[in-house]
């Protein structure tokens, strides 16, 4: 019941499309969410790392190919018998609750593999079925012919998460999901998997929404919009 108040609630807030060039939507979505999520954490940086990967077919994927999107991004690999499986149920939630609403159109969610080679084209292709995840905005991506084995864990690294390989063919790392802004602007990131997965897609919501030019909400809208939750 919870849930479709909430759906409802969303469907009812505007989620305009703006142009790839939108500027942020101000510190008042930021600090809403730093007040409300522990585990989130400002960036507003004006571009997040690059890159030019695979995906499951062996299509070019680059990050500039979703500039007019928002994009949830993280970081894994599909033999990951620790945060992995749990980070991608995360993401599932996430991205469903992300599709039912009209947001569907407007977020891409893009995982990375960091063990390119066990993840074949088959492992990338059965991954998102088996974790719940929908493949009409969804993608699992490797590296590309010719890319060093190393190339997506030093990517990794360039968003700040280390996978680290051990010797029995695992890896040490944390769990981070970071939110990419229309235009490439590196907003935010959740850390770990025990932050509310509805403070994200508000968070998600806030952005889609022309924020930056209009008045201020009207106070206490979003402490009414969770207590429909609570």
């Amino acid at each position: 019941m919870k849930t479709k108040l909430f759906l409802l609630a969303l469907s009812l807030l505007p989620a305009l499309a703006l142009p790839a060039s939108a500027h942020h939507p101000g510190a008042d979505l930021d600090k809403v969410m730093g007040s409300e999520e522990k585990f989130f954490q400002v960036i507003d940086e004006p571009a997040a790392p690059p890159f030019e990967l695979a995906n499951a077919d062996g299509k070019v994927v680059r990050l500039s190919d979703f500039s007019d999107k928002i994009v949830v991004l993280n970081f894994i690999f599909a033999s990951c018998t620790d945060f992995c499986p749990i980070h991608s149920e995360v993401i599932a939630d996430i991205q469903e609750k992300i599709n039912a609403t009209p947001m569907k159109d407007r977020v891409q969610f893009l995982t990375v593999t960091t063990d390119p080679a066990k993840d074949t084209a088959a492992v990338l292709k059965d991954y998102g079925p088996a974790h719940g995840l929908d493949a009409e905005n969804w993608m699992f991506l490797t590296t590309l012919p010719g890319q060093p084995e190393d190339a997506t864990r030093k990517l990794s690294e360039q968003y700040d998460v280390r996978f680290e390989p051990l010797e029995d063919g695992q890896q040490m790392h944390g769990a981070v999901t970071h939110v990419i802004d229309r235009g490439g602007r590196f907003a935010a990131k959740f850390h770990g998997l025990r932050f509310d997965t509805l403070n994200m897609v508000l968070y998600i919501n806030g952005l889609t929404n022309n924020v930056g030019k209009p008045a201020k909400p009207e106070p206490g809208w979003w402490d009414r919009l969770k207590a429909m939750f609570q």
